[in-house]
């Protein structure tokens, strides 16, 4: 089931972060605490994330360099709210593939996991009036947190 609605977002979410280590993990925290203040629960959506910052800073880690990280939540009348989450970074020329890691291999399954997790996911190259590079997306449906009292924004 493919969920994009390109209809404007309910709720949005942007930033810029370093392309480090740092960056990544400081992206996750925030973009995770933003969904839990937006009344969402946030495991599938922490994942993914997680995955796409850290191979933002990974593969494409140029000093001195920014990558975006920014999230749409989309509302719909009929089903579950859904969750855009997109990374761009300064590097057009490494679209992203799952790979096919060994049992020895430390590293080359991210890929594989945001498959298995986003309903659905991909790449572009950004346009120049957009910046340098690409953007790697990957959309889930949201599960909303109960509580008392509805916290979400209306």
């Amino acid at each position: 089931m493919k969920i994009t609605d390109y209809s404007r977002p309910a709720l949005r979410f942007g930033m810029l972060f370093t392309s480090s280590t740092k960056g990544a993990r400081l992206s996750r925290r925030i973009a995770v605490s933003r969904l839990t203040e937006w009344g969402y629960a946030t495991d599938t959506a922490a994942l993914l994330i997680s995955e796409l910052a850290t191979n933002a800073v990974t593969h494409c880690c140029v000093p001195q360099r920014w990558f975006l990280l920014r999230m749409d939540v989309h509302r719909h009348r009929a089903g579950p709210d859904t969750l855009r989450v997109e990374a761009s970074d300064s590097c057009a020329d490494h679209h992203p593939k799952p790979g096919t890691p060994t049992d020895e291999d430390e590293s080359g399954r991210g890929l594989l996991l945001v498959d298995a997790l986003a309903t659905t996911w991909g790449s572009y190259t950004r346009s120049p009036e957009a910046g340098v590079g690409k953007t790697v997306w990957a959309e889930c449906v949201l599960e909303a947190v109960q509580c008392t009292a509805d916290t979400r924004p209306r």
